[in-house]
């Protein structure tokens, strides 16, 4: 297999060039998927941009031209890596929140750094449906299986956002083998095989910093009352 620069290495430390306004608006839509497992509505994201004296429709622009969130055809936020806003084969579940979805297993990997708690993750091996689980604490993790690896894969970049282009196939598999077979039979998916340590750096390296502190951060974030 090839190996080639996905959102893995790329992704995440977007959000560092944010204006203002958007990294405020960024860090609310995580909050509350935190909080709640799912997004906050268009109108909501339109009056935090008031809020903070910007325009909505440049913010909500530049959240979705950073590639930071993914928008449905009618403006609701259907991404906001590491979350999204429909069911996954990749689950995530803490004590005291809701289950929620990652996009991708490396999304998955960083949750718990960015939360500043213990996660659980529930996965289902592609093309096998086996389950994988992986109990993330910050930069540790308990893999079951312990032979389990990770694909990081994308079907080209062509400017569509990776959660078009590349998070569909960054997945846990149970062994390399399997993972190296699944890739055979999709020869249209560039990618490369992460080893467990691997493949946790890059969750930490991408969402960990996310909900850290900052001026005007909103309530209900990592060291303001998570759940």
């Amino acid at each position: 297999m090839a190996s080639k620069q996905t959102r893995p290495e790329l992704g995440g430390c977007r959000a560092d060039g944010l204006s203002g306004p958007a990294l405020q608006v960024h860090r609310a839509v995580l909050a509350t998927f935190a909080l709640t497992g799912q997004p906050p509505a268009r109108g909501e994201l339109e009056r935090l941009a008031l809020t903070h004296g910007a325009d909505p429709g440049a913010v909500l622009a530049e959240l979705a031209e950073s590639d930071v969130l993914a928008f449905t055809a009618d403006g609701q936020i259907r991404a906001a890596y590491p979350f999204s806003s429909s069911a996954t084969p990749i689950r995530v579940s803490w004590a005291g929140g809701p289950d929620a979805y990652a996009m991708c297993a490396i999304d998955a990997l960083g949750m718990s750094a960015m939360l500043g708690r213990p996660v659980t993750i529930t996965a289902a091996e592609p093309g096998t449906g086996r389950v994988i689980t992986v109990r993330a604490d910050g930069d540790q993790a308990q893999w079951d299986p312990r032979t389990t690896v990770v694909f990081a894969g994308s079907a080209g970049d062509d400017g569509r956002p990776s959660a078009d282009r590349s998070c569909s196939f960054i997945n846990f598999f149970a062994t390399a083998g399997n993972a190296r077979a699944w890739a055979r039979r999709h020869p249209e998916v560039i990618g490369t095989l992460l080893t467990r340590e691997a493949a946790l750096r890059s969750g930490v390296a991408q969402f960990g910093t996310l909900l850290q502190a900052a001026p005007g951060l909103p309530q209900g974030t990592r060291e303001s009352g998570l759940p």
